[in-house]
C-alpha cells in the first residue's frame, strides 16, 4: 500500500531573535524570500542553493513571529478578520520555504540539506510554541470563538474558527506557565530526535543494500532488472558487483523473483535487521524515547495516551474505534494468511524442497501458487506496463474521462533533479490550473515509499493555484532499457495521483482548510478511491501494451489479474494489520510506563493483537517504521484500513450510478475533491453517499468474504 507522505517541520524559537536579512544586490538575492515569478508561482530550482534554504527558514520564522505579535498585540476588539483572516495570511515566507524545503529533505536530500534540518528542527518546534502558547493570541481566538455563531459568519468561517480554536488548545494554550515550560521541552526534544531518526533511517536503508559477487546470485531476475543492479552498484563505485537497494517496506520486491533461496533469506534479513545492528544508525533508542516523550506529552494535555490525543481530533474519534475495525478483521485475514501459506507448502513439499516456508519465502513462493492457480506470471504482466504510457494513458486518460483536464509537458520549468518531470494541467474549460511534478524512480538519498504534497497549495484568499508533486521510488532501468512496472506499481502511480487530484481541484478560500488538509483518516480516501480506476476496462485497455510492439494485452491474460485480483489478499491484510496495530500499542503507552526494549514491546504487541504469525511480519517493524516516527502517521496507520472502507463504498456508488461518468466525476469533485476541510468530513462523505459508509464493499474487495472467495 502506497503511503502519503509530507515532510512535516512542525511550524514551531530559538530563531525568534534573529536579525532581519540585510539587503542585498540582486545578484545575491535569496531567491526563497520572494515570491517566485514562474508560472504558478513554481519554485526556481535553477536558482535555488542549498545554502538559501537555512537564512530564509530564520527570517520566515522572523517574519511569521513579527505577524503574530502584531495580530495579539492590536488595540481593536478581536474579530473574525483582524484575528482569524490575519493569521491565515501570516507566515506567507516561511510557508514557501518549508514547502520547497520538505520536498528536497525527502526526496533529495545531501549532507548540507541533512544539517539544516538538524539545525532547523528545534528552533521551528520553539517558534510553533512561541505562537501557539500566547496567550493574547490565543485570547483574541478564544473571544471570536466564543461568539462565532452570533456574528454573521459563513458555515466555513465558523468552522474555520473552530479549527483554530482547536489547534491552539490542542497545542497546549490553556496549560498553566510551568505546564508550557515543560511542554515546550518535550517539543523539542521530539523534534530533535524526529530528524535524528529520519537520518539514521536513510543511513540505514542504503547501507543495508543487498552487495552480490555474480549474476548467478540474480537468478530468475530478468535481463532489465540484472542490468538495473548492475547501474546500482555503479552508481556506488561498486564495479563488477550487483546490488539491490531496499524499499522502504519489510518484504522486498526482488524476493518475487529470486529463485536462490539463500539469496532471499539474506535480503530479507538485510531489510528487517537495516536499523538494529547496535551502530550509529540503530534506531531503537531514538523510537523508544519518542514514544516516550509523546505519552508525556498527551498526560500534559489531559489525554490518556498519545493515540487518544490524535484520534479527538480525526474521525475515528477514539483508540478503541480505531482498534475495533482493527481487530474485527484480524480473524479473517490471519486464516485467510494461514491457508496461502499451506498452499505454498504444498508446492514446495511437491517440489521435494526439504524446507518449511519461511518468510523470505512468501513472495517468490506465492508468485509459484499464482502461476499455478491462475496461470498468470508477473513477468508476463510487466511489457505491458511501461512507465510513461501508464503514466500519460493510464493516470492522466482515467483523470480526463473522469473530470474533463488535460496534461502538457513543461520542460521550460526548472527541476530539482533530471528524472522529475512537470505538466500543466488545464481544467475541462482550457483554463491552466495547476502544476505536476512527477518524480519515479528509487535515490540513494530519497527516503522510501511514495508520497505526494505541493509547492504551492490552493487558496482564494492569498490567490494561489496549486503547485503539486508524486513521489514514487521505483527501478530506475539502465540506460536505454524500458521502465517496466509491477501491476503493484501501478495502483501505487493511481494512488498517488488521488492525492494530487485531491490537491488540484481543491476550491477554498482560506489556506487552513484547503486541499488535503483533511483528517489523516480521510485523507487516504480519495487516494485510495483512485486506485479502482486502474483496472477499469477503458481505462486499462488505453495503457495496458507492449511496449515493443503496442498490442494491447491480450483478454485471456487480463481476465487472469481480475480473477487474481484478492490472491494474497491473507497476507496484504495481515502484513497492514500487524504494522498498525503494531503503530497503536506504541501510542496507547501510558506516561508513567518505562522506556521499552523495542524488540520485546514489538513482540508482546504483535502477540497481544494475534497477528504474531511466523511467516507474515508487519509490513513495517518498529525500528524502520519511519510513516509513524517522522511522517505525521504516528498513532494513524489505521487510517489506510479507515479511508478504504470510504474508498470501496464510493466506488460501489459509481457502480450503481453508470460507472466512470463525467457526470459522476464532477459530481465526485464538486461534494469531495473541491472541499478540502470545509465542514466535517463525515457530514460530506454523507452528503455524497446519502449514508453512512458500509464496510461490506470493502470485505468484498479485499476477498474476505464467502462471496468474493467464490469468485
Amino acid at each position: 500500500m502506497a503511503g502519503f507522505r509530507s515532510l512535516v517541520l512542525s511550524v514551531s524559537c530559538l530563531a525568534i531573535a534573529a536579525a532581519p536579512i540585510a539587503a542585498q544586490t540582486p545578484a545575491e538575492q535569496n531567491p526563497l524570500l520572494t515570491k517566485s515569478t514562474l508560472p504558478f508561482e513554481a519554485p526556481p530550482f535553477d536558482r535555488i542553493k542549498d545554502s538559501d534554504f537555512q537564512p530564509a527558514m530564520d527570517e520566515g520564522m522572523r517574519q511569521s513571529l513579527a505577524d503574530a505579535t502584531k495580530i495579539a498585540d492590536q488595540a481593536a476588539a478581536p474579530t473574525f478578520d483582524n484575528t482569524i483572516v490575519a493569521l491565515e495570511r501570516s507566515g506567507t515566507l516561511l510557508r514557501r520555504v518549508q514547502q520547497v524545503f520538505g520536498a528536497l529533505a525527502q526526496s533529495n536530500t545531501n549532507p548540507a540539506l541533512q544539517r539544516v534540518r538538524r539545525e532547523e528542527a528545534p528552533k521551528l518546534a520553539a517558534h510553533s510554541d512561541a505562537i501557539n502558547l500566547n496567550p493574547k493570541l490565543f485570547a483574541r481566538i478564544k473571544a471570536v470563538y466564543d461568539h462565532r455563531k452570533d456574528r454573521g459568519l459563513s458555515a466555513e468561517q465558523q468552522y474555520l474558527v473552530e479549527r483554530y480554536y482547536i489547534r491552539f488548545v490542542r497545542a497546549g494554550a490553556n496549560l498553566s506557565e510551568p505546564d508550557k515550560v515543560k511542554l515546550r521541552a518535550l517539543n523539542q526534544e521530539e523534534s530533535t530526535l524526529r530528524n535524528a531518526f529520519a537520518s539514521k533511517l536513510l543511513a540505514a536503508t542504503k547501507n543495508a543494500a543487498l552487495v552480490l559477487d555474480s549474476t548467478a546470485e540474480l537468478a530468475g531476475l530478468s535481463a532489465a532488472d540484472v542490468a538495473a543492479a548492475a547501474q546500482a552498484a555503479d552508481g556506488r563505485g561498486l564495479n563488477g558487483k550487483w546490488v539491490l537497494p531496499l524499499q522502504n517496506t519489510t518484504q522486498q520486491p526482488a524476493q518475487a523473483s529470486l529463485s536462490s533461496r539463500a539469496v532471499r533469506e539474506q535480503l530479507f534479513n538485510a531489510s528487517i535487521m537495516r536499523a538494529e545492528h547496535g551502530d550509529s544508525n540503530d534506531t531503537r533508542a531514538t523510537i523508544a524515547r519518542i514514544a516516550q516523550i509523546r505519552a508525556d506529552r498527551a498526560k500534559l494535555l489531559g489525554y490518556p495516551d498519545y493515540a487518544a490525543y490524535v484520534l479527538d481530533n480525526q474521525m475515528a474519534k477514539t483508540p478503541a474505534a480505531a482498534l475495533k475495525l482493527l481487530t474485527d478483521l484480524v480473524s479473517a485475514a490471519t486464516a485467510k494468511a494461514r491457508g496461502e501459506g499451506a498452499d505454498m507448502q504444498k508446492l514446495i513439499d511437491k517440489e521435494n524442497g526439504g524446507f518449511t516456508l519461511a518468510p523470505w519465502d512468501w513472495q517468490y513462493y506465492s508468485e509459484q501458487v499464482r502461476k499455478a492457480s491462475y496461470d498468470l506470471d508477473e513477468s508476463q504482466l510487466k511489457p505491458y506496463f511501461e512507465l510513461n504510457r501508464v503514466l500519460q494513458d493510464g493516470v492522466f486518460f482515467a483523470a480526463n474521462k473522469l473530470y474533463g483536464i488535460t496534461f502538457t509537458e513543461r520542460k521550460d520549468i526548472p527541476v530539482y533533479e533530471p528524472d522529475v518531470r512537470v505538466f500543466e494541467v488545464r481544467d475541462a474549460d482550457g483554463k491552466p490550473m495547476a502544476l505536476f511534478y512527477y518524480d519515479p524512480f528509487k535515490r540513494d538519498n530519497k527516503a522510501g515509499g511514495a508520497w505526494t504534497s505541493s509547492f504551492v497549495s490552493q487558496s482564494g484568499l492569498l490567490g494561489t493555484e496549486p503547485v503539486m508533486y508524486n513521489v514514487e521510488n521505483f527501478t530506475k532501468p539502465a540506460p536505454g532499457q524500458p521502465a517496466l512496472l509491477t501491476f503493484g506499481d501501478v495502483t501505487t502511480m493511481f494512488h498517488e495521483f488521488g492525492h494530487a487530484l485531491h490537491g488540484m481541484f481543491s476550491n477554498v478560500e482560506y489556506p487552513t482548510l484547503a486541499g488535503t488538509s483533511v483528517p489523516r483518516d480521510f485523507v487516504e480516501f480519495p487516494s485510495q478511491f483512485n486506485e479502482h480506476w486502474a483496472l477499469e476496462p477503458t481505462v486499462f485497455a488505453n495503457y495496458a501494451k507492449n511496449y515493443e510492439t503496442g498490442a494491447p494485452m491480450p483478454q485471456e491474460l487480463v481476465q487472469k489479474i481480475r480473477r487474481a485480483r484478492t490472491f494474497n489478499q491473507g497476507f496484504a491484510t495481515t502484513e497492514y494489520l500487524a504494522a498498525s496495530l503494531l503503530d497503536l500499542a506504541w501510542h496507547t503507552l501510558p506516561a508513567d510506563a518505562p522506556l521499552q526494549n523495542v524488540d520485546t514491546f514489538e513482540e508482546q504487541s504483535l502477540k497481544r493483537f494475534q497477528v504474531d504469525m511466523r511467516d507474515v511480519p508487519p509490513r513495517y517493524r518498529s525500528s524502520y517504521f519511519s510513516h509513524i516516527w517522522d511522517s505525521g502517521y504516528a498513532a494513524g496507520y489505521y487510517a489506510y484500513l479507515w479511508s478504504e472502507v470510504l474508498d470501496d463504498d464510493a466506488y460501489a456508488w459509481f457502480a450503481e450510478h453508470g460507472g466512470m461518468t463525467r457526470a459522476n466525476g464532477q459530481r465526485f469533485r464538486d461534494m469531495i475533491l473541491s472541499r478540502g476541510n470545509t465542514e466535517d468530513v463525515g457530514a460530506m462523505y454523507r452528503a455524497f453517499r446519502g449514508r453512512d459508509p458500509r464496510i461490506e464493499p470493502l470485505l468484498e474487495q479485499r476477498g474476505l468474504t464467502e462471496k468474493a472467495a467464490a469468485k
